[in-house]
């Protein structure tokens, strides 16, 4: 009952603003579960719906967005790569706390009204470095969505927009995190009913979330994402310091 009123919750957050979900989940189900039983629930959740956000607007809407971010995902992916060989050498509370502050920082002095600007000729090389530094954070400590979200809001990316190329970019690492948990053990026959049955309730809190997306103004959706970034920030910022 618990399990299932935490995932509908994060699957009502996920389609609201777009993100948070595995989060959510973690943090809720962790709070009650094995730490492994509760990594291995959020996994086709993530997947199934990071794929139905990225492909709501058609594939060729999806592929779209990969062309027009094509450097901030070229870059991530290939960070997450090379940071992970680091795991080792790098604390991964360490790099929470950056990217905890990070966010939270940006978070908090947007939604009270300053809005950095990223001038046009600036953009590819800003793409680069958040691409970059989100990578780095993630290839270590899981966590590289944060960045993005706070880049799309910099940019003011229109909300259908903006939750497209979440959807694409975060689908493309829950289908890695999927290959990579059935390859370690994590996803396997005693956990993925769990994880499949936990599908239920993160849809329909996925669908209704969506319903609230649709209604929401654009300046609401901002304030909405902006006040979900400094949660998801002030909790990272707890997991680094007393994890």
């Amino acid at each position: 009952m618990l399990a299932g009123l935490s995932t509908l919750l994060a699957g009502f957050v996920k389609g609201a603003v777009g993100f948070a979900m595995p989060m959510i989940m973690i943090s809720t189900l962790g709070s009650f579960l094995p730490p492994e039983t509760a990594l291995a629930a959020l996994i086709l959740p993530t997947l199934i719906t990071n794929l139905w956000q990225a492909l709501r607007g058609g594939w060729r809407a999806a592929w779209k967005s990969v062309v027009n971010f094509r450097l901030y995902l070229g870059f991530m992916l290939v960070a997450i790569v090379l940071s992970a060989q680091l795991v080792r050498i790098l604390p991964a509370s360490a790099m929470l706390l950056t990217i905890g502050g990070v966010v939270t920082f940006f978070s908090a002095i947007q939604l009270v009204g300053f809005v950095p600007q990223i001038a046009d000729r600036s953009r590819g090389r800003v793409e680069v470095l958040v691409g970059t530094f989100a990578g780095l954070v993630g290839g270590v400590s899981g966590v590289w969505g944060p960045p993005l979200v706070l880049f799309l809001t910099t940019l003011g990316t229109g909300k259908r927009e903006q939750m497209r190329v979440q959807g694409v970019i975060y689908a493309l690492g829950a289908v890695t995190l999927t290959l990579a948990h059935v390859q370690s053990g994590v996803l396997n026959r005693e956990t993925a009913p769990f994880s499949i049955l936990m599908l239920v309730p993160a849809l329909i809190g996925m669908g209704l979330g969506l319903k609230v997306h649709d209604r929401l103004p654009l300046a609401a959706f901002r304030r909405a994402t902006l006040a979900v970034l400094i949660l998801v920030g002030l909790n990272l910022i707890r997991r680094a310091l007393f994890a």
